[in-house]
């Protein structure tokens, strides 16, 4: 009968992580619905141009993985050109160094006795991870949690943006961490600040966002600068993400880019905008969840087999790809109930549609399985190895 640790570490290490190539390929009209779907194409040119673009402006990328939960996909990101990954949780951590994956930082705060010895345990195999830490007497905790193991563990002091949601305040109350962290901290090493500022990423209109962002990372470039006025070398600031990818460079702050969303994009950073455009179009929505229509109750509904359970929504519905004249109603945990308005196709019953996801990292985390295709045809499926990951 084994403890919880060994439970949680042994269920890590059995989870599918492999494409599971199929004996035959598969048109996209025979995969049983609902689906989550990959347009390769799509996906390889968001990967490209995210690369591309960074490198020409001398800024690392450092993908998080809470998006898509998948290591097949972050070894793409990587081999593309990422220095590594970043992940939410400590399992989504274990998942990804499980998985050949050890650049990694953890980018919300651990404080329990039992996750502060998960992260020293991944430490010792990986001298690569990286931990963020907000308070002095959790960094004294993952002091001597480290100097028991004879590791020397990485960590970035994470700043409160004003969400107040993790993070130590900026200014003052960080360059006393940080004193703390190098004076007093043997088994711990300083790499640098972490800052996001996730309540800017949504703002919609890109000169509202560019504004508000600039404001708000102005505070800390000034924290670096105390630091540094302090003689604390600040090697790496990491932060940003897909809504602000483009307004990083004009700063000059962030070293790494933790995006996530570039990849497969759905509707709420559509409608944020782009530089210069009502809509946010930098990156094309690669993933969709293919769904089935099912019924027609009434002339003019049709329903299909996806509902709450399918598609995690902040906000807004999904909606089609490729389909306008329609309006998408929840019907409940099973069914989407589709309002024909003035549809730009017929709908018939047994059709198989892809539909844009609102909001991609809880979608992704209710399947099992990637389907990527390309011209129509599926040839693999790609474990969500990290889905429900979130100890």
């Amino acid at each position: 009968m084994p403890s919880l640790q060994e439970f949680i570490k042994d269920s890590i290490n059995s989870a599918p992580a492999e494409p599971v190539k199929l004996s035959d390929a598969v048109a996209i009209e025979e995969v049983p619905t609902p689906a989550l779907i990959i347009d390769l194409d799509l996906f390889e040119r968001n990967l490209d141009k995210m690369q591309t673009y960074l490198r020409n402006n001398s800024i690392d990328l450092r993908c998080h993985t809470k998006m898509h939960k998948c290591p097949i996909i972050a070894h793409k990101q990587i081999d593309a050109g990422a220095i590594g990954v970043c992940a939410a949780t400590v399992s989504e951590a274990e998942v990804m160094q499980t998985n050949g994956i050890t650049n990694v930082l953890i980018t919300s705060p651990v404080v329990t006795p039992e996750k502060i010895d998960r992260v020293i345990t991944l430490g010792v195999d990986n001298p690569d991870l990286q931990m963020v830490i907000d308070d002095i007497e959790i960094a004294n905790l993952f002091n001597k949690a480290a100097k028991r193991s004879g590791i020397q563990l990485s960590v970035l002091i994470d700043l409160d943006p004003g969400m107040g949601r993790t993070g130590i305040e900026m200014g003052d109350p960080a360059l006393t961490l940080g004193n703390h962290i190098v004076d007093n901290c043997d088994s711990l090493r300083f790499g640098g600040l972490q800052m996001y500022a996730g309540h800017c990423m949504h703002i919609e209109g890109f000169e509202n966002r560019r504004g508000k962002y600039n404001h708000i990372m102005g505070k800390g470039a000034e924290t670096k600068t105390l630091f540094e006025e302090s003689g604390i070398e600040v090697p790496v600031f990491s932060g940003g993400g897909t809504g602000t990818f483009n307004i990083e460079a004009g700063l000059g702050l962030m070293t790494e880019l933790q995006a996530g969303s570039y990849i497969f994009m759905d509707i709420e950073y559509r409608e944020i905008g782009g530089e210069g455009s009502e809509r946010f179009e930098d990156f094309e929505p690669s993933l969709f969840v293919l769904v089935t229509a099912i019924s027609k109750p009434q002339q003019r509904l049709i329903t299909v087999d996806a509902g709450f359970k399918s598609f995690a929504s902040d906000k807004m519905a999904p909606e089609f790809r490729d389909v306008e004249g329609v309006i998408f109603h929840w019907g409940g945990d099973e069914h989407g109930i589709i309002q024909l308005t003035n549809p730009s196709r017929e709908i018939n019953l047994g059709d198989k549609l892809p539909m844009l996801t609102p909001h991609c990292d809880p979608t992704v985390n209710l399947y099992d399985y990637y389907y990527p295709v390309r011209d129509g045809m599926v040839e693999e499926l790609w474990p969500i190895t990290a889905r429900g990951r979130s100890q």
